[in-house]
């Protein structure tokens, strides 16, 4: 890095730009199998200004500049593999504004969904997009994540109304408004919405907000096979029932959760299930998505009736990479996800688990069954070349899959550096579209470079 960005930089946050050995490896990791890649430096701006001017100093120098939230990127979408300033908005962590008659929220990006759900508490309402970390709300919109609760509330496209974004030359701008709908041009939120950090930095989000449901009824049971477990969601949701989760583990990931839990769930694939509504209506919907899944085989129904009990079953289920990388004492994790129509996730998932045995690999598979999203955990050894490749391998078939099959490469996880190889398979020409979009906003490609489209200088 140029000497010039340090001082220009230095002199606008003074010690809040930091070059200590200890924070740049803190800022070069991820939940990801790359290696470690530290920035230059790290930025903690505590306004929309100073991210304005940090950008604009950087822009000058050509300086790279790499947005920082939570750090649990899973394609390295964070990582800054050209050097630079990563930009981490901790400090920028405020509920600016709350108006329950609109059931909105403003927020800036360094909050994490749990945090401001904490904050919602006594208004009666919540932001539901629910990913599994503790990620931060920017970092949420950046990626356009989405999660268990998909299914019902919808993901972040579908929940962020209107943005602050620094753009690549240090202009703020502001997109969408709080209105519900708009004909007003172009949705440049929808654009920024999912762009990962390489088009601006979003320094404030307005948010769409819901309801706290006053009754929660949730339960986990087996199935005979997965695709009777696809079938009875797919009755469901043509039966109309509500469901505000529904979640699929398969049966290796149950032998992991009675070893590492003490559970006792047949080994066997399981759906956990969660209604949201009025006592009655939540009531209602389990009975009635009970009697579904019985006629489809399903055994062993665990009733969460407590909110301790509905707590340690989706702890559980957040929890299940966290216990799969347990399950294999020195691995590391690489975890790829694709996204198919309904109706093709039981092929999709029974090819996949075939590849997975085909070529010799550890890889539980959990998912979001109620919107075709679904995750295959390899868990790799570490330093061993050989299973890294073959795991590449298993997720290029991945991806030629769910072309195939109607879906798309990446439901939740993003593309990043991981999975930039793989967009011309699903996007073809539209892909270079991206690229002349990412060159009008940023010509000197000094924000998240490297990441998503290819861009040559």
């Amino acid at each position: 890095m140029k000497t010039g960005v340090l001082q220009d930089l230095s002199e606008l946050l003074g010690p809040r730009l930091v070059t200590a050995a200890a924070d740049l490896r803190a800022h070069g990791q991820s939940e990801s199998w790359f290696p470690e890649t530290p920035p230059d430096a790290v930025a903690y701006p505590e306004t929309t200004d100073e991210v304005s001017r940090l950008v604009a100093i950087c822009a000058r120098h050509g300086c790279p500049v790499v947005a920082w939230g939570a750090g649990t990127s899973l394609e390295g979408h964070a990582l800054a593999f050209g050097g630079g300033v990563a930009v981490d908005f901790a400090r920028m962590n405020r509920v600016l504004e709350v108006r329950p008659g609109d059931m909105q929220a403003v927020v800036q990006p360094g909050i994490t969904r749990e945090a401001l759900n904490a904050d919602l508490r006594a208004t009666g309402l919540m932001f539901p997009v629910d990913p599994g970390a503790n990620a931060s709300i920017g970092g949420m919109a950046a990626t356009r994540a989405s999660g268990t609760t998909t299914v019902r509330y919808g993901t972040m496209r579908d929940n962020v109304l209107a943005l602050e974004v620094v753009l690549a030359d240090g202009r703020v701008i502001r997109t969408g408004s709080g209105a519900r709908k708009s004909a007003a041009g172009y949705d440049l939120t929808g654009l920024f919405v999912g762009s990962e950090g390489t088009l601006g930095l979003i320094t404030e989000l307005t948010l769409r907000l819901h309801g706290q449901p006053e009754a929660i009824s949730a339960a986990v049971c087996a199935f005979p096979d997965f695709a009777a477990a696809v079938e009875a969601v797919i009755a469901t949701v043509q039966s109309g029932i509500p469901m505000a989760r529904i979640e699929f583990v398969d049966e290796e990931i149950a032998r992991i959760f009675n070893a590492e839990a003490g559970t006792g769930f047949p080994e066997l694939p399981h759906l956990m299930v969660e209604f949201h509504g009025s006592d009655a209506g939540a009531a209602e919907d389990a009975r009635r998505f009970g009697e579904i899944a019985e006629s489809y085989g399903a055994l062993g129904f665990d009733w969460a009736t407590t909110t301790e009990d509905r707590n340690r079953l989706w702890r559980m289920r957040h929890g299940a990479y966290r216990s799969c990388i347990a399950s294999r004492p020195g691995c590391m994790g690489m975890v790829t996800d694709i996204c198919v129509p309904i109706s093709r996730l039981a092929e999709a998932v029974a090819e996949t688990r075939a590849d997975i045995v085909e070529l010799g690999l550890d890889g539980p598979i959990l998912g979001h069954v109620g919107d075709g999203n679904f995750h295959a955990i390899l868990l790799l050894e570490r330093d061993n070349p050989d299973e890294l490749a073959r795991a590449k391998d298993l997720t290029r078939r991945l991806a030629d899959r769910a072309i195939r099959l109607g879906g798309t490469i990446t439901g939740e996880h993003g593309v990043g550096l991981g999975k930039k190889g793989l967009m011309a398979l699903e996007h073809g020409g539209a892909w270079d579209v991206m690229a002349r979009i990412k060159r009008a906003l940023d010509p000197d490609d000094i924000l998240n470079p490297g990441k998503v489209v290819e861009v040559s200088r």
